[in-house]
């Protein structure tokens, strides 16, 4: 602002009152603001550090990491088989006369099962018979014509030549006879399979040919089927790599097998292992083994899908803790562990076999540690923790 001149003399011009009354209201405002902000971080601050030991507990399910013996298992998957299955067919052409068994029903070794048509079998054995019959009477005069020869042949009145010729005819006779013998046994036996027993015992099954039907010994399928389901076997397979420890088991003495159930809930049997297979299928990197169960209750049956658990060895004095105590993070496996105030802490483990529901905990806990169960998804470190009613670690049906 350029000074005005009044005649000889200058002034200098006035400020305006509102501009100053401006400036005062900003210089104000500005520091009320920067107060405002270092007055407001700093309380809010205040509050969080006030609220921190305060803040709300997590409720968490807790089990006790306990010392115990824990068996060890091996389960496969495996199927039920029958200690025989027989199919029954015709071993000769014919009509299916009668059926005398029901479906279902158990049999005994020998028990008549059907019949066919034996009337042209009868036939059969009769004339092999007659014609052993006449050979014996053509033999008996064949044997006196050689006697009344030899007699004739020692007075000179025959020639020796006749004497043998008579001698050959005796001696087709008698081969004649052995061949009737033969057919007569052959006709017996045909005549005999026209009568169809049971070859062993078992539980027969579904009849597949109604009588009146023509049998035939070529035919593919079988009349019905018996089974002998008692002793029965599991056939079921491993991992290849458990080889080593089921034959170190099986140096020990016999092995126990409890089959269960599909849902591997219920126990069905109880037996010993039996055999490995000679070779491991390369195609699946396992090894089939076999048990034998008495089965005298029929609750395994042939066919059915079978869990086989193995039991190998039994761990002796261990800590073991709930399966779903086990985390995994990106530095291995944890558990969180609730102090004595009820804080949690994860704590790095080394964990050995999972036996059902339970797995053996080869380091990082300690016997009498509460491990918690169920509530991990909502804990932090040292985040404090209310705890249900703990329970100890128990030991269940076992995998590998």
């Amino acid at each position: 602002m350029e000074p005005r001149i009044i005649g000889s003399r200058w002034r200098r011009p006035r400020r305006s009152p509102t501009l100053i009354l401006v400036l005062i209201a900003v210089l104000l405002a500005g520091g009320g603001g920067v107060y405002w902000y270092r007055g407001g971080t700093q309380g809010a601050d205040a509050g969080r550090v006030a609220r921190a030991p305060g803040r709300a507990a997590v409720p968490v399910s807790v089990a006790i990491a306990a010392r115990r013996d824990v068996p060890i298992y091996l389960i496969g998957l495996g199927t039920v088989q029958p200690t025989l299955s027989v199919g029954i067919h015709s071993q000769v052409d014919g009509k299916l006369q009668e059926v005398l068994f029901t479906e279902g029903q158990h049999v005994n070794k020998g028990d008549v099962l059907a019949k066919i048509d034996p009337r042209l079998f009868q036939a059969a054995l009769d004339q092999a018979k007659a014609k052993k019959a006449q050979d014996q009477a053509l033999l008996v005069a064949a044997q006196k014509d050689l006697t009344r020869f030899k007699t004739l042949a020692t007075k000179s009145f025959e020639t020796q030549q006749n004497v043998d010729l008579q001698q050959g005819k005796v001696d087709q006779l008698v081969a004649s006879l052995d061949a009737d013998d033969a057919a007569i046994e052959t006709a017996q036996t045909q005549l005999d399979y026209t009568t169809i027993t049971a070859p062993s015992d078992g539980r027969i099954g579904v009849r597949a040919v109604d009588p009146g039907n023509l049998v035939r010994a070529s035919d593919a399928g079988p009349i019905a089927t018996v089974v002998l389901a008692q002793p029965a076997s599991v056939m079921f397979t491993l991992p290849s790599r458990t080889l080593d420890d089921v034959r170190h088991a099986m140096d020990g003495g016999q092995i126990e097998v409890i089959a269960f159930d599909q849902d591997n809930r219920l126990p069905l049997s109880t037996g010993t292992l039996l055999m490995i297979d000679n070779a491991v299928d390369q195609a699946t990197a396992t090894i089939r083994l076999k048990a034998m169960f008495p089965n005298a209750d029929d609750r395994l049956w042939p066919g059915e899908f079978v869990n086989a658990r193995l039991q190998l060895e039994t761990r002796r004095n261990v800590i073991a803790v709930p399966s779903v105590a086990v985390q995994r993070g990106p530095d291995g496996l944890y558990a969180w562990v609730v102090s004595a105030d009820n804080i949690a802490v994860a704590r790095q483990i080394q964990v050995g076999p999972t036996t059902g529901d339970s797995t053996i905990i080869s380091s990082g806990l300690n016997d009498g540690d509460r491990v918690v169960t169920d509530g991990q998804y909502k804990l932090q470190t040292n985040a404090p923790v209310t705890v249900a009613a703990p329970t100890a670690a128990a030991a269940g049906r076992s995998t590998m």
